[in-house]
């Protein structure tokens, strides 16, 4: 699991910083500011994503169970799926990029984060990643002025830094990536399997068929 330092908790005033990767060094869950959702609002259970665009884990989860996941249980309106922001080192980046993905109101929101974590290969130390943030935006209809626009519009950033005390203050989450299941939090693991969730939803599904509803 990706750790937040009350650092990254705070560095969303700096969004709009140069975009530079720094060398490494040796019961039921309310709706939320700013959620971003996929399937059935409906569906017997509901799964949070605490997850930081600058997260390995996260970015390892999203390509290698996310896909599976989706398929067996949002497709199919087993499951209402629900992301929420948190920033990780370098948190100026992670801060872009998810300022990034809500430019023209986040329409392309979960095609953008992905694209975010698939571009991890290639950041480098020290090098601006401002031009891979570009490439992304351009690939998903969002200009180089509406790009910069979104990164210093202060509506924007405010919103962020409300998210991201909801996320420290009212859900507790001091990293990433963290999940909730119906209002009860995973075990502390850095990536969960397509098993591990198997087997919190299943539980969760019994609970809800005990109970007639979700959550």
């Amino acid at each position: 699991m990706t750790r937040l330092t009350r650092r990254d908790a705070i560095a969303g005033a700096a969004a709009g910083a140069a975009l530079v990767v720094a060398p490494a060094a040796g019961a039921a869950i309310k709706a939320a500011p700013g959620d971003m959702n996929l399937g059935k609002p409906t569906a017997p259970v509901h799964v949070v994503e605490y997850l930081s665009l600058t997260c390995p884990h996260c970015a390892h989860f999203h390509e290698e169970v996310f896909p599976a996941f989706k398929a067996k249980y949002i497709d199919t309106g087993q499951v209402y799926f629900t992301i929420r922001e948190l920033l990780t080192a370098p948190a100026n980046v992670a801060a872009a990029g998810f300022l990034m993905a809500r430019c023209n109101g986040g329409t392309r929101y979960f095609q953008v984060v992905d694209q975010v974590f698939k571009s991890q290969s290639r950041w480098k130390p020290g090098a601006p990643i401002k031009p891979i943030f570009l490439e992304i935006a351009k690939a998903n209809g969002i200009t180089e002025p509406q790009f910069e626009a979104c990164l210093v519009d202060e509506k924007g950033s405010a919103a962020l830094q409300a998210r991201l005390e909801y996320a420290t203050q009212t859900d507790k989450v001091t990293g990433t990536p963290a999940f909730f299941i119906n209002g009860a939090p995973m075990s502390n693991q850095e990536v969960p399997t397509l098993a591990d969730l198997d087997a919190a939803i299943g539980k969760a599904l019994k609970a809800a068929n005990k109970t007639g509803g979700r959550r």
